[in-house]
């Protein structure tokens, strides 16, 4: 009796997935559809306040809240219950902004006295300059920090030839309208998948820039330390820099007060090397974790605190 229901159970449930899909991407291409009539500042506003409010009675609440305590023992319950609600904000109004995004990037190159939502520094615009012109390939990583989208959009404005490797949603209908929007501006979108680093590979022979997302465990990644706790780091960029050898640098975008952004490009992050030479993936990965932590320091209520990040 327990095998028939349990049968019947996965018959109903595989019936309703196309259906279910389908809901999701109805609602994400309606949402993203109505977000963009609206005026994205009070938009975002609109959104930052909603997450913090539903986000708090979430299970993801929880886990963010077990993720502050294990990095920061010495901050106050106060202290963590403050980031953990920046964290919901800065969630929310990531979400209002990928409406945007094909106008978010409004920064004039010819006339950079013109007030813009984006600001960065000298430095950042000489080690952008520097690859963008020098012919060579590059691996840019970023965490999931400030509005992590941003990036890509800069590197497209400005004339980097860039391959972006991202995660689609479950849902197919929802990754469709998302790729839409991503697609606007973005460089080259490489889903993440058995062949990802193969072409991943190619666009770094041919003279392209790879940029991808590090922060996020994964179960088979290689063992790095962060914030003084083991956890596994995937280990796609290591192994790249190993077949192409290049340089590689951090990019972060930090949100700041009334609906700006600070671009910031590291100086380059060198590989580490086991003693016969070679790249050792443990090593280099393990130093780009430690400049992941190094930005989640100093805005951690701009860090995606909410799902697994230890073993």
């Amino acid at each position: 009796m327990n095998r028939l229901l349990l049968r019947t159970k996965a018959r109903v449930r595989d019936a309703a997935k196309p259906v279910t899909e389908a809901a999701v991407g109805g609602l994400t291409i309606a949402l993203l559809r109505t977000t963009r009539y609206f005026d994205p500042d009070k938009t975002a506003n609109f959104f930052g306040r909603v997450t913090r409010f539903i986000g708090r009675r979430l299970r993801e609440d929880r886990i963010g809240r077990q993720n502050l305590t294990a990095a920061f023992p010495e901050k106050s319950p106060e202290e963590i219950e403050k980031i953990l609600a920046g964290v919901w904000d800065n969630l929310g109004r990531i979400g209002a902004e990928f409406a945007h995004l094909d106008h978010i990037w409004d920064y004039d190159v010819n006339h950079p006295d013109k007030p813009s939502r984006i600001e960065f520094g000298a430095r950042t615009k000489q080690i952008f300059d520097t690859l963008r012109d020098d012919g060579k390939p590059a691996i840019i990583f970023a965490g999931h920090l400030g509005n992590w989208e941003i990036p890509a959009l800069g590197a497209v404005a400005h004339g980097l030839d860039c391959a972006i490797l991202f995660r689609r949603p479950n849902s197919e209908s929802a990754d469709r309208a998302i790729e839409r929007i991503r697609a606007v501006k973005m460089g080259t979108l490489i889903p993440a998948g058995r062949e990802a680093p193969l072409k991943l590979a190619d666009a770094l022979q041919n003279n392209q820039h790879v940029a991808m997302l590090v922060d996020q465990y994964l179960t088979n990644g290689v063992d790095v330390t962060f914030f003084g706790r083991k956890t596994k780091a995937n280990p796609t960029l290591a192994r790249l820099v190993r077949q192409v050898e290049c340089p590689i640098h951090g990019v972060r975008i930090i949100r700041l007060p009334n609906h700006r952004f600070r671009a910031e490009l590291s100086e380059e992050v060198k590989p580490v090397r086991d003693a016969s030479g070679q790249i050792d993936i443990a090593g280099t990965m393990q130093a780009v974790t430690s400049v992941i932590e190094g930005w989640v320091r100093e805005y951690p209520d701009q860090w995606l605190w909410l799902h697994r990040r230890w073993r």
